[in-house]
């Protein structure tokens, strides 16, 4: 390893703190990108990019809140234009399955100049635990829009592990990967395997996405982020996603992690349970 560090954006959410842990298990230097680090890194000050790319050899690109809000792409642009001009040329871009806007931030990226990989992601399990709807399971009433729709739902440490590898592994430079888990489910089923796991009852409704994003603005919920929910539920989560891809296997030689082994891992943590 050179003594030169790679930069980790995002390096405290979902994936980005797994990803900064798995390096720094190998003996990888590693920068934290997050508006919480120190020095900050914020996607809406370019005035913080710069600093942060002193002696970084590589970069897990992750924006935040998702490619598809509105000045993702630009901000995807501006910043590898300027990774590339400060000498860094491995750029891994963390983008979704499906989004047309994370496709236009891809070909921001891949005409950066930069040696990249994109790691196209299916919806993560742990959003049923981290943050987004870990409260509506422990309430043990769930409603969302989808409703017959599956998804190839997929963990966040078999992301990371293909990050990882795609950082430090030359092999998968130029290569686009679409990471998904290893069976398509409906919300409804994964809810059920959570219940079963954590032992409870735990409902799911399916409820229309306009009186879904009317309850999201009730509770306070920022203009921005409701509609980028509303933009997931209905472009995204609607079937187009309903495959299931080798790419886990393809670039790690196993197959991904099942919901069921997550639903039963995570549940004896206690995080849906009612005192939780």
């Amino acid at each position: 390893m050179t003594d030169k560090l790679t930069l980790v954006l995002g390096g405290t959410g979902k994936t980005g703190r797994r990803i900064a842990a798995r390096l720094e298990e190998r003996g990888v230097a590693v920068r934290i990108g997050a508006r919480s680090a120190s020095p900050s890194f914020d996607w809406t000050d370019e005035a913080t990019w710069a600093p942060m790319l002193a002696n970084v050899e590589r970069i897990y690109v992750c924006y935040q809140p998702d490619l598809a809000v509105p000045g993702a792409v630009d901000a995807i642009r501006k910043f590898s234009s300027l990774a590339v001009r400060s000498g860094i040329k491995r750029l891994v871009l963390l983008s979704g399955r499906g989004e047309d806007e994370a496709e236009a931030a891809e070909r921001e990226l891949q005409a950066s100049g930069a040696d990249w990989t994109i790691i196209r992601a299916s919806w993560f399990f742990e959003n049923f635990s981290e943050d987004f709807l870990t409260d509506t399971v422990r309430s043990g009433s769930v409603f969302l829009p989808p409703d017959e729709i599956t998804e190839p739902f997929i963990g966040t440490d078999d992301i990371a592990d293909v990050a990882v590898a795609a950082l430090l592994d030359e092999r998968h430079v130029g290569k686009v990967y679409e990471l998904t888990g290893p069976r398509l489910m409906t919300f409804a089923q994964a809810v059920a395997e959570i219940a079963a796991a954590a032992n409870r009852r735990i409902s799911y409704q399916s409820v229309p996405v306009a009186d879904f994003t009317t309850q999201l603005q009730a509770g306070g919920l920022p203009d921005d982020y409701v509609e980028l929910i509303r933009y997931l539920f209905t472009s995204v989560l609607d079937g187009r996603n309903s495959q299931v891809t080798s790419d886990v296997e393809r670039v790690l030689g196993r197959k991904p992690r099942d919901f069921a082994d997550y639903a039963r891992e995570t549940a004896a943590t206690g995080v849906w349970s009612i005192a939780a």
